[in-house]
């Protein structure tokens, strides 16, 4: 696991911990069993044709800042109209500038299936998501082990909710199955240095088990390389970094998914 990831998983945990002091574990859960039922993601990638999710962040680590007017609701209404099949809302605050409140402002404002996307490591952070309005939550293999991962995956249902479980090997992708994944994202992103090898996630989709659901998480900046992920056997697309950094990112979206 890289140092960064280590390190953001900590500050999240830190952060739910604090949380929980003014906000425990059990009124929580009465919040997220009140709300609404969640939309279905996995319906977002089934059928013919490209299915992207289109993802809203600000910043990140690799990146540093990426989009500096940033207005969650503006994006997601505009990316919605151009034809996204779900949104990935960044909500880690100290390294993306993300913040959970940006997916529930989104939530109230689309009808697209919203996937929270942050460093998940506690069922009490999953809760939380779920009373923020989230449909699906990232949940990342390289920060959980087995235990932790089949547990976690477990409540995720229990609330109604699915599971994006990101991969960035073959030895990942078997641990997501083994602990119950039915949706499992390939990120070719080195994690030491993030760089991308495209090549390397369209060897890592073919590893997925067909009966799952298959999310190429990286590297989708233009049609060419969905088109090649798409051969390759993936069933959906996650593109942010080329939609945040375009002046128009609906139109953008159009000229990456068309």
């Amino acid at each position: 696991m890289s140092d960064i990831l280590e390190e953001l998983a900590a500050l999240r945990r830190k952060d739910m911990e604090e949380r929980e002091r003014t906000l425990p574990f059990a009124e929580l859960m009465r919040l997220a069993e009140g709300m609404n039922s969640p939309r279905d993601f996995s319906a977002a990638f089934r059928g013919p044709g490209v299915h992207v999710i289109a993802e809203l962040k600000r910043a990140s680590p690799s990146e540093g800042m990426i989009r500096e007017e940033f207005h969650p609701v503006e994006l997601a209404k505009e990316l919605e109209e151009s034809g996204a099949a779900a949104l990935s809302v960044l909500c880690e605050p100290h390294r993306f500038l993300g913040d959970e409140a940006y997916l529930t402002t989104v939530r109230a404002a689309v009808g697209l299936p919203l996937l929270y996307k942050d460093f998940i490591t506690t069922q009490y952070h999953v809760a939380a998501a779920r009373a923020a309005g989230a449909d699906a939550v990232l949940l990342i293999a390289a920060v959980l082990d087995d235990r932790k991962l089949a547990d976690l995956l477990s409540f995720v249902h229990k609330l109604g909710m699915k599971a994006l479980v990101e991969t960035h090997d073959e030895g990942e992708i078997g641990r997501a199955v083994d602990a119950g994944a039915n949706i499992v994202g390939v990120n070719c992103r080195n994690l030491r240095n993030f760089a991308t090898d495209v090549s390397l996630l369209e060897t890592l989709v073919a590893k997925v088990p067909r009966r799952c659901l298959r999310i190429a998480e990286s590297g989708m900046h233009t049609r060419e390389a969905i088109l090649r992920a798409k051969e390759a056997g993936a069933n959906g697309f996650l593109v942010g970094t080329a939609l945040m950094r375009a002046p128009s990112p609906g139109e953008k979206f159009k000229e990456i998914k068309n």
